[in-house]
């Protein structure tokens, strides 16, 4: 019976160069294109800035995920692939924030919610993937409900101003420039709100994005096409956009005048700024890998309240796997009552049809014989029905499957 299977190519074995050669420039055409792939029932993929990750009902999962890599010239060493329990269990860790770079952030079940969103608009979402991805994300609350591994989280946008106040010895009186108003940027934004600094600048390609967050935050909304003007008056320039190409090319920052030193970080996956921006005199730069070590404090932190959210995970996986069986159990009990309805009827039509030589039926002596006779299959498909009920919960295919094999169905 087809199952789940899914990859990953994250942050913790893959670099930033791996994660953006993997991420697909439109989502929606990707799904559409492994949708379209023989042999492929359902299917979501998963893009954030540092994970790639598709999850797919199949009967041959890893072999087609591992084909379709291949044609996307996507190295095999950087991915990781996972049968039937093992993706559930990454998606409920996933959903709760145990995957993610900085341990308990928020941020990403809001992502697995758009981008089961997104497979559900295009039509590659089946009752299975539905089944888990439900899960995944009434797990991810429940484990921000009855544990404490999201307060005081911090979000990867946070990490970048601590990871700031790290390099520099803090951000008093400083002025930082953050280029993108997006969520990402948003988040970098806010969390500078809480520093003393001395000026703060946004700035997006959406004007208004961008003038909306600085109102917020007592800065000033910078014009996309004038960030070059205020990229000597930044101590720090820390970039989250969206965007497909370079937003600070190195051809920008030589003709600037810089007469101190600028530390750039760059979140965005794909990058904003040209790799070779950092060979320029009095510029550092630094990307998300560069957050490792802000992660690791923040796992050391949350060590016991991951130990929470892992039982909740266990918990809850053996419920999502019964559900699973059962649904196995139910489709051969549903292909099996199906098969015994269609005799029936059948048989009950060349009764009717025999005694109508001998007599007329009326209506109510018709609807006795369809009530005995529906009411004998449901008599003789009942221990039947709980029996396949029993032997799926315990694990039991085979039975399953000798069962479709004997009935034909």
């Amino acid at each position: 019976m087809p199952e789940i299977s899914s990859m990953a190519i994250t942050h913790e074995w893959a670099s930033i160069e791996d994660i953006e050669h993997a991420r697909a420039e439109n989502l929606e055409d990707t799904l559409k294109e492994i949708f379209s792939l023989d042999g492929i029932d359902e299917c979501v993929a998963l893009q954030t800035c540092n994970r790639v990750e598709i999850y797919i009902i199949s009967s041959n999962g890893n072999l087609l995920l591992r084909e379709y890599l291949k044609q996307k010239n996507i190295r095999e060493n950087i991915i990781r692939f996972y049968g039937h329990e093992e993706s559930l269990r990454h998606l409920l860790r996933l959903a709760t924030g145990l995957e993610s770079m900085i341990i308990g952030e928020n941020q990403i079940l809001g992502q697995i919610k758009d981008a089961f969103s997104l497979a559900k608009k295009v039509g590659t979402v089946g009752k299975n993937l539905d089944m888990a991805f439900s899960k995944s994300i009434s797990v991810g609350k429940r484990a921000r409900t009855e544990s404490n591994i999201n307060v005081g989280a911090v979000s990867i946008g946070s990490a970048a101003v601590e990871l700031a106040e790290q390099i520099l010895g803090g951000l008093e009186d400083k002025t930082v420039t953050v280029i993108g108003a997006g969520e990402m940027g948003s988040l970098v934004a806010r969390a500078l709100s809480q520093r003393n600094l001395h000026s703060i600048f946004v700035s997006s390609r959406m004007h208004e994005n961008a003038l909306e967050l600085a109102r917020e935050l007592g800065g000033k909304a910078i014009h996309f096409e004038e960030i070059a003007k205020y990229l000597p008056q930044s101590d720090v320039i820390i970039s989250a956009t969206a965007a497909p190409h370079f937003i600070i090319t190195t051809k920008m920052m030589r003709e600037v005048a810089l007469d101190k030193k600028i530390l750039i970080i760059d979140i965005a996956t794909p990058r904003d700024i040209e790799e070779s921006v950092a060979e320029i005199p009095n510029i550092e730069l630094y990307n998300i890998d560069s957050l490792r070590s802000i992660r690791d404090e923040n796992l050391e932190k949350r060590k016991a309240e991951a130990v929470k959210v892992e039982r909740i995970i266990e918990e809850e996986l053996k419920l999502l796997e019964k559900c699973y069986k059962r649904q196995r159990a139910d489709e051969v009990i549903s292909s099996l009552y199906s098969q015994v309805e269609t005799i029936r009827i059948q048989e009950q039509k060349r009764a009717i049809n025999r005694l109508r030589f001998i007599r007329e039926l009326n209506k109510d002596q018709i609807e006795i014989i369809d009530d005995l006779t529906a009411s004998l299959v449901k008599k003789m498909l009942a221990q039947p029905t709980k029996k396949l009920r029993e032997e799926a919960e315990n694990g039991k295919e085979d039975f399953l499957r000798s069962v479709s094999e004997l009935f034909r169905l």
